[in-house]
């Protein structure tokens, strides 16, 4: 034997014992358990005062600095509420931002494009259609056919050792052998041997599985009586099973089943999509909501200081009573609240908008101030509510993806049913033997089928109580009714979500007839107190709650048209057509 013949076990046997250790896990990550340890002993402190980039005010320093207003509001916006603009080249997003004072002017299809582009929810979703898609792969593969190749090659070097006591019996009597005892022991003797086999395994539709190969044996003797043997065969084999996992149908039940699940990722996805166009269309309407609060607090503001300035005027030329100066003040005092509060109204809205559309160019605390451009749909109209609730029967993505999980899951009950069956097993084996001194003619005595090797067989096998398989055929069939409720809870959900949208957007359009005429009526009567007050008839807190009614009047009538337009948004979506109504298409990829 040979130095590596010998030292070869043993280092296998070191490197077995070796990888057989115990696993430390910090030798995964060497530091990580004390940084863990150091991050939960540390004392949490924070000193707001270090934070802050200036000196603290106290509330009397602030207000001793009286009520004007001191606030970096953004730009007044050319048009109705802050909506008109240009719109903006995407190739040249730098240098027009610039040119726009830090606007961002954004249409509503623009939005959409960018959210479908740019959504990090939509992104994680897109994967799983292909994700199905590879589960439909794996089951397909399950009836791939198997080119198998064995080999193996081995020596063996036996002593002389002794066997059992055997005796001998002859037809002839006469033979010394004869009714001979004897003992019986084994030559030392070098063995080398060879056994290789080729062939394909065929996974059938039916169940069962064919199997043709081809195995060869070569046993070479070299000390004592010395040998040279190959020994070849071809072997065909068949199973079959007769009860459980017969029929093309229990076979392809998880192709099937995986197909379901496929299609179901896919309307997923476009479920996603039309959330997102959802979020979308609501977050710009909420930016639009806010410009025009803003704006009408603004101008309240500006009217409160106005009204300042001339009762000032009025009062150093003895035309008005000191105690109206006080009163204008108030007024100032109360719209810079409203206006600090629409202010921040506006940026959260804004953030919103911005994590939705995900643009890389657009901060969620940047600078650069989102510019609704799309006019909103000031149209009214008149339902047949009965015919929209059926079109969302028949267009709402969830009751379709309902549908294909319940086809998967009576492909489910199908096949687990089929395994609650006995197992019984139809075995048949044929194979052709060739034994000689030479490999060519070994294979030529297995060709030539002198020497035959058969054998059919039958398995069967009944568990006592099957409890197993009977739990998991209960189990899908509970899944089924459950999902078959759901079903009908989602439906009656979908036709109330249908009539509410109906009333919201009715009642939507009646606020925007009834907040019109109503802004028309206050600024009619602000003007005519206005007038009253210069003529000594009104006092300025007359005046100032005019203005006020006045401002409210123009803030539910903006919160009314984009209401309106979510409302619609929301109609859309109860319908299932919302794709369609944000003009959105799929293409086949």
């Amino acid at each position: 034997m040979s130095t590596i013949e010998r030292i070869l076990p043993a280092l296998l046997v070191m490197a077995f014992l070796g990888g057989c250790r115990p696993l430390d896990v910090a030798e995964l990550e060497p530091g990580i358990d004390s940084r863990v340890e150091q991050r939960l002993q540390q004392e949490e402190g924070v000193s707001l005062k270090q934070w802050s980039q200036t000196k603290p005010q106290t509330l009397s320093e602030s207000v001793s600095k009286g009520t004007r207003l001191d606030l970096s509001l953004p730009p007044l916006l050319p048009g109705q509420n802050g909506i008109q603009g240009n719109r903006i080249d995407k190739e040249k997003q730098q240098s027009d931002k610039q040119a726009n004072d830090g606007f961002w002017p954004l249409t509503i299809a623009e939005a959409r494009q960018m959210a479908l582009e740019n959504n990090l929810d939509l992104q994680i979703a897109l994967l799983e259609p292909e994700i199905a898609a590879t589960r439909v792969s794996e089951e397909e593969a399950k009836f791939d056919q198997l080119i198998f190749v064995n080999a193996k090659y081995g020596r063996k070097d036996t002593p002389l050792y002794d066997g059992d006591m055997v005796k001998f019996s002859t037809q002839d009597k006469t033979s010394p052998l004869y009714n001979e005892e004897v003992k019986l022991s084994a030559l030392p003797q070098i063995t080398d041997t060879f056994n290789m086999e080729a062939g394909i395994s065929v996974p059938l539709l039916t169940g069962g599985k064919v199997t043709l190969a081809s195995p060869l044996a070569h046993k070479r003797t070299r000390k004592g009586v010395t040998s040279d043997e190959y020994r070849s065969a071809l072997r065909f084999s068949i199973s079959q099973p007769l009860l459980r996992g017969v029929g093309i149908a229990n076979n392809v039940a998880g192709i099937r089943i995986a197909a379901y699940r496929q299609r179901a990722a896919d309307v997923g996805l476009r479920l996603q999509s039309i959330r997102v166009l959802a979020a979308i269309d609501r977050a710009y309407w909420a930016v639009y909501a806010a410009w025009g609060e803003l704006d009408v607090r603004r101008q309240q503001y500006q009217n409160a200081a106005d009204n300042l300035d001339m009762v000032r005027r009025r009062v150093d030329e003895g035309l008005t009573a000191a105690v109206e100066l006080n009163r204008a003040e108030i007024g100032v005092a109360e719209r810079m609240e409203k206006l600090v509060v629409a202010q921040t109204k506006l940026k959260i809205s804004q953030r919103k908008l911005k994590l939705l559309l995900n643009d890389k160019g657009l901060g969620l605390d940047s600078e650069h101030w989102l510019a609704p451009q799309t006019s909103p749909q000031l149209l009214g109209f008149s339902f047949d509510r009965e015919q929209l609730a059926q079109q969302a029967m028949d267009g709402r993505l969830e009751l379709l993806e309902l549908e294909l999980k319940l086809a998967a899951d009576s492909s489910k009950i199908d096949y687990l049913r089929n395994q609650t069956l006995p197992l019984f097993m139809l075995d048949y084996q044929y194979g052709a033997l060739g034994r000689d001194n030479a490999f060519g003619d070994a294979y030529g005595d297995a060709v030539s089928g002198d020497f035959q090797d058969w054998s059919v067989g039958l398995k069967f096998e009944l568990p006592l109580s099957n409890a197993l398989r009977e739990s998991r055929l209960q189990r899908a069939v509970q899944q089924r009714a459950q999902r078959l409720a759901t079903k009908r809870l989602r439906e009656l959900n979908i036709r109330r979500e249908i009539f509410d949208a109906l009333d919201l957007v009715d009642q939507n359009w009646q606020r925007i007839v009834v907040t019109r005429q109503n802004v028309i009526l206050a600024g009619l009567n602000y003007q005519a107190e206005l007038k009253q007050f210069r003529q000594g008839l009104r006092t300025m807190t007359e005046v100032l709650e005019m203005l006020t009614k006045l401002g409210e009047a123009q803030v539910r009538e903006v919160n009314a048209i984009a209401n309106y337009q979510v409302a619609l948004v929301d109609l859309a979506y109860a319908t299932g057509t919302l794709l369609g109504y944000s003009k959105v298409g799929f293409a086949d990829s």
